[in-house]
C-alpha cells in the first residue's frame, strides 16, 4: 500500500514539473515574439522639437483665437520677444561722466521692425541694441517715448519678415484669467517664461516721475529685466506690458503691467508723430502744498501754482501765481500726481472747472486746455517742481540723464541696490509693512 502511495506521489510531482516547464516555455516564446514588435529599450527616444521653432499650425491657431498650450505660447514668444540692451550716460557724485548698461525686454509690433517696450528701459540711452532669439542683433532707433503720463516707448530696427504679436483686448480682461510673462529677468536669464493669473484690474501705480498710471496686477514671477516684456493670455494674445513689481521683504507675486489697449494707443501716436498729440496742457509750474505747509502759511493743502506761462490757457482762465488748486473737474487733487492723473481724462480743447484757493477765498475758474507741445522728456510734467528731499518724503530718482542731483545719481542707486531707502510708491500704510513699486531698468 505504501509503495502504491509513493508511486502516485512521484507521478504527481513529475506531472507538476512537466506542466511548469511547459508553461515557462510558452510564456517565454510569447514574450520573445511580442518584444520583436516593440522598440528596443536601448534605442534613443525621438529628440524634442526645438522650443524656438514655430509651427505654422501654432501661429494659425493663435490668430484664430484657439487656446494654446504653455509650450505653444513659449514657441510664439521666442519669435516675438526681444532683448534690449542700452547704454545710458550721466554724472557721478564727482561730476564725472559715466556710462551704465541697462537691460530690458520688448516685443515685435510689425514685420518691418517696430518694437514696443517701456520708456524707462531706454530713457536717457545713447545706444540701444535689440537682440532676437536666434542671436541676431540690430542697432535700434528710439522712435518716440512717453514717460510723463505713462511708461511706453517705441523702437525701430531695420529688419523684415519678423513675427509680430497678436494683440488682445485688455478691456475684456477678467480677474482670475490665466496669463504668461516672457522676458529676460536680471538681463541674463533670457527668454524665461512664468505663469500666473490676473490678480486685479485698474491699479493706480506711481511711476518714477510720481505720475499714477493705470495698470493691472498679476502674480506671475517678474524681476528686473522683464520690464517691457509681454503678458500673454491663454490664446497667445498680448494683454499688457510688464512694467513694475512691488518689492519688500517677504512679499512676492505682486507684478504690474500696462494694459495693451492703453499702450498701443500711445504707440500709434509715437509712430505717427514722435509724441502723443492732443494732450491737455495747463501752462503752469506747480508743486505740492502739504498740510503742514498749509497750516504754516494759513492756506489750504493742494497743488501750489508757482508760476503761470504768459498766454497760456491757465492765464486766460484767470489763474495766478500763489493759487492752490483744490479740484479739477469736480475731483479733489491733493498733490501734483493726482492733478496729472485727473488731467489725463481731458484732451486739448476740452473745458473744465478748476477750484482754487486764493487769499482766503475759494474761486471757480473755467479753463479750456491748450495742446501740450512736443517736448524732450527731461522735465517733470507741467513744469512740476522737484519734490523736497525731507526724510519723510517719498524718495525717488530719475533716469541717467534726469538725475535731479549727484546725490540721487550716486548714493540713490547705491542705497537702492543694497536694500536701503525705497523707490517711489512706497507703502506708508499702518499695517507694519513697507515696500516699493520697482520699475525695472531705471
Amino acid at each position: 500500500m505504501k509503495k502504491t502511495i509513493l508511486a502516485v506521489t512521484a507521478i504527481c510531482l513529475v506531472a507538476v514539473l512537466l506542466c511548469g516547464a511547459g508553461c515557462y516555455a510558452a510564456v517565454n516564446y510569447i514574450d520573445r515574439h511580442a518584444a520583436g514588435a516593440a522598440p528596443s529599450l536601448s534605442a534613443p527616444a525621438p529628440a524634442p522639437e526645438d522650443s524656438g521653432s514655430l509651427k505654422a499650425s501654432t501661429l494659425a491657431r493663435a490668430s484664430t483665437g484657439s487656446e494654446l498650450s504653455a509650450t505653444e505660447i513659449y514657441q510664439l514668444a521666442c519669435k516675438q520677444v526681444v532683448g534690449i540692451s542700452t547704454t545710458v550716460t550721466g554724472y557721478n557724485m564727482f561730476g564725472q561722466l559715466t556710462k551704465n548698461a541697462v537691460s530690458g525686454t520688448g516685443f515685435i509690433l510689425s514685420e518691418d521692425g517696430y518694437i514696443l517696450t517701456n520708456n524707462h528701459v531706454v530713457e536717457g540711452a545713447r545706444d540701444v541694441t535689440v537682440k532676437l532669439y536666434d542671436g541676431s542683433e540690430y542697432a535700434a532707433e528710439v522712435v518716440g517715448t512717453e514717460g510723463r503720463d505713462s511708461d511706453v516707448a517705441v523702437l525701430k530696427i531695420e529688419a523684415s519678415g519678423l513675427t509680430p504679436v497678436t494683440l488682445g483686448n485688455s478691456d475684456a480682461m477678467e480677474v482670475g484669467e490665466k496669463v504668461y510673462a516672457v522676458g529676460n529677468p536680471l538681463g541674463e536669464l533670457t527668454y524665461t517664461m512664468t505663469s500666473g493669473i490676473i490678480s486685479a484690474l485698474d491699479r493706480e501705480i506711481a511711476t518714477d516721475r510720481n505720475v499714477n498710471v493705470n495698470m493691472f496686477q498679476l502674480d506671475a514671477a517678474v524681476n528686473a529685466g522683464n520690464s517691457g516684456g509681454p503678458v500673454y493670455d491663454a490664446y497667445g494674445r498680448v494683454l499688457g506690458i510688464v512694467t513694475a513689481k512691488y518689492q519688500s521683504t517677504g512679499i512676492e507675486g505682486l507684478g504690474f503691467a500696462i494694459p495693451i489697449n492703453d499702450a498701443v494707443a500711445i504707440a500709434r501716436e509715437l509712430i505717427d508723430h514722435g509724441y502723443v498729440t492732443g494732450k491737455a496742457y495747463f501752462g503752469i509750474v506747480v508743486t505740492n502744498m502739504s498740510e503742514a505747509d498749509a497750516q504754516r502759511y494759513n492756506s489750504k493743502a493742494g497743488v501750489y501754482v508757482t508760476s503761470v506761462n504768459d498766454g497760456s490757457c491757465a492765464e486766460k482762465a484767470g489763474m495766478q501765481q500763489g493759487d492752490v488748486i483744490l479740484e479739477l473737474g469736480g475731483k479733489a487733487v491733493a498733490n501734483t500726481s493726482e492733478l496729472a492723473s485727473v488731467k489725463k481724462d481731458y484732451k486739448a480743447g476740452d473745458s473744465c472747472e478748476v477750484t482754487v484757493w486764493r487769499s482766503g477765498n475759494t474761486l471757480k475758474l473755467t479753463v479750456t486746455f491748450d495742446e501740450e507741445p512736443a517736448q524732450v522728456e527731461d522735465v517733470p510734467a507741467e513744469g512740476q517742481e522737484e519734490p523736497s528731499r525731507d526724510p519723510g518724503d517719498e524718495w525717488s530718482y530719475g533716469g541717467a540723464d534726469n538725475w535731479g542731483s549727484m546725490w540721487d545719481s550716486f548714493f540713490g542707486r547705491f542705497f537702492d541696490y543694497y536694500g536701503g531707502w525705497e523707490d517711489p510708491g512706497q507703502d506708508d500704510s499702518d499695517d507694519g509693512s513697507s515696500g516699493s513699486y520697482h520699475h525695472f531698468g531705471s
